[in-house]
């Protein structure tokens, strides 16, 4: 067999030499890898540190000189604010949770009720916070497919609950829908609120979370697919089911 050689002679099937980086090469090279190393760190500390800082302003002022850090150090103690808070929202829920403080909460709330427009803006608010913060709620459990805005163009919704009330009574009887919230790119905590047949609806595997992230940076940041199958680490004992022998 003979060799295929081109005009100068030499082998045709020679590889190619790999492209030579230049220092600036490098340099940016390092810049974007330092850049993706620290720029999520510093703009989560930077939030964490501003959520702090408003907390405190908000908490700080009611509490009593006499238990404030600030009055007798020369230096300001971020975050005490925050403990605070969260050792008194604590205690209203212990005294909230026996007879007496359900008994003051209801007579709050009924005075709250004769008001015209706080009684609307505390009920809404109520229910907010009882619908996301409660365990019992399943609000936003599960992230999923619709075609929008037209047949052809597909969005991520995060399923809410079915529809309930005057919405389901209003729609056809036999049309069985679903609440789901269609968030924005890029941010996900804007959207809008559709009603839309289950059968419209096509649940994905990624969590909440990673649908968010896929929200948040328009499709760039997308979960592995399927799913790596975590691997079970045999223990000290053994997980085979134990061998029956035979009886005599």
């Amino acid at each position: 067999m003979t060799e295929l050689k081109g005009p100068s002679g030499q082998d045709d099937h020679v590889p190619a030499r790999p492209p030579k980086h230049t220092g600036m090469t490098r340099i940016r090279n390092y810049f974007l890898t330092g850049l993706v190393i620290a720029g999520p760190i510093g703009i989560t500390l930077y939030l964490t540190w501003s959520l702090i800082q408003w907390i405190d302003g908000w908490v700080k002022p009611f509490i009593p000189l006499r238990y404030n850090p600030d009055t007798y150090l020369p230096f300001p103690v971020p975050g005490f604010g925050l403990i605070v808070a969260f050792v008194a929202l604590t205690v209203v829920g212990f005294l909230t949770a026996n007879i007496a403080g359900k008994t003051l909460v209801s007579y709050g709330e009924s005075l709250l009720g004769r008001m015209p427009l706080v009684r609307n803006l505390y009920g809404g608010l109520k229910q907010i916070f009882e619908t996301v913060l409660a365990e019992r709620s399943n609000t936003f459990k599960k992230a999923a497919l619709i075609e929008y805005p037209r047949k052809g163009l597909w969005a991520i919704v995060f399923i809410a609950t079915d529809t309930k009330g005057e919405v389901s009574h209003k729609l056809e009887p036999s049309a069985d829908t679903i609440s789901v919230f269609l968030p924005t790119t890029p941010n996900p905590t804007s959207g809008f609120l559709l009603f839309v047949p289950k059968t419209d609806v096509m649940e994905l595997d990624m969590s909440v979370e990673e649908a968010a992230k896929l929200v948040i940076s328009a499709g760039l940041v997308n979960p592995d697919y399927p799913r790596k199958l975590a691997v079970k680490k045999p223990g000290r004992k053994s997980e085979q089911p134990p061998v029956l022998e035979p009886a005599d």
